[in-house]
């Protein structure tokens, strides 16, 4: 078992690496590849879309969250960081309805959302028993005492692994302008995010809601159909396009 020294302050510190560390990987990754689709965007939006995305986040988090906190012995008000992507994802999903623009607007949060998990979760970690994220009992050599002397699984470092890896190989897709990467990274990100999210969500005392699965499973489950539906939908659409552009054979000369 692995004593971790924690304290309240750290998941701010943390929060704040998280949120400097994410804004200045997307100004690297838009000057790198993503600079042309982010214009894109850019040129097809307006203010609404940053308010509904910022209304939707800051709603989806704290009704995800607090629905589940209050559900426990001690219930309080909190927030979920799963809870307000999809939150801002419904925001701005309806918002791109009324204006009608089709297409992932996201590819500039890839990075910075990835990075912020990485970082953030490690604040979720030092910050300890209170912070409500702590794992369940186990016995593996790993698991860690965040003050209570009970050996926890660390379900925050799990996903902390999971998003680096997503992370680089979200890079690496970037560097060879994969399709999925350019185009609908933003959409792998919340089946990636989606799925390492359910699996952990079982290493986690949260109440249960259905059976085995609490709140978050649920939540997760919507986020991995939202990215795959998206995925296939934007795909089907790229193939047709590339299909009306193909040049239609013609003889060189019509008999007379």
């Amino acid at each position: 078992m692995i004593h971790v020294p924690t304290a309240t302050w750290a998941h701010t510190a943390f929060d704040l690496a998280a949120w400097a560390g994410g804004a200045g990987l997307s100004v690297v990754l838009y000057r790198w590849r993503i600079k042309g689709a982010v214009q894109r965007v850019a040129g097809a939006v307006d203010g609404g879309y940053f308010a509904s995305l910022a209304v939707g986040a800051v709603a989806g988090a704290f009704v995800s969250g607090s629905l589940n906190t209050l559900r426990e012995p001690a219930a309080a008000i909190s927030h979920s960081i799963v809870g307000a992507l999809v939150g801002a994802i419904i925001a701005v999903e309806i918002y791109k309805a009324v204006r009608g623009i089709r297409g992932s607007t996201g590819t500039i949060f890839v990075g910075s959302f990835s990075l912020g998990v990485v970082v953030g979760r490690f604040g979720c970690l030092f910050a300890g028993l209170p912070d409500r994220t702590y794992g369940t009992p186990t016995v593996l050599p790993w698991g860690v005492d965040l003050g209570d002397g009970v050996s926890r699984h660390p379900v925050q470092v799990y996903e902390s692994a999971t998003m680096a890896i997503f992370l680089v190989i979200y890079l690496l897709g970037l560097r060879v302008r994969a399709d999925w990467a350019m185009r609908r990274g933003f959409y792998v990100m919340c089946i990636w995010y989606g799925a390492q999210r359910f699996a952990w969500e079982f290493l986690k005392p949260y109440p249960r809601l259905i059976g085995p699965f609490n709140l978050f499973h649920l939540i997760c489950a919507g986020l991995i159909a939202y990215g795959c539906l998206y995925y296939w939908r934007d795909l089907g659409a790229q193939r047709a396009a590339q299909e009306r552009a193909l040049p239609v054979p013609r003889p060189d000369h019509q008999p007379m």
